[in-house]
């Protein structure tokens, strides 16, 4: 039994060629592979302003992230017991804040990695 046809408006029979430098198509197929798509639906979803999935990201920096995250909780509620208005002699809230800013910091390399 074959498969059932394709409605004729949602069949590909149009060819559309183009032509491109190696390096204008090094830097598509990257795009495209960053997102997980193949170049003629990246081209596709570019050409008709359709919404491209967000970037993937490696599971190592993926598990990474998560960790940090979890610090990061740990940092907040530090951080809440800090602002409560218990006396802080060891200057707690001050070294707080410089540790969120740091992993704020390696959150956006993470995210913004460019591999």
């Amino acid at each position: 039994m074959a498969r059932p046809k394709k409605d004729i408006s949602k069949q590909r029979a149009v060819v559309i060629a183009f032509r491109v430098s190696q390096s204008e198509y090094v830097i598509i197929g990257n795009n495209a592979e960053t997102i997980g798509l193949s170049v003629a639906e990246y081209i596709r979803r570019k050409c008709t302003g359709r919404s491209l999935p967000n970037k993937k990201v490696d599971p190592l920096d993926r598990k990474l992230f998560v960790e940090l995250s979890r610090v990061g909780n740990n940092l907040n509620q530090l951080a809440r017991v800090s602002n409560s208005g218990i006396r802080d002699p060891f200057n707690i809230h001050k070294q707080l804040e410089e540790v969120k800013m740091l992993l704020q910091q390696l959150k956006s390399n993470i995210t913004n990695n460019d591999r």
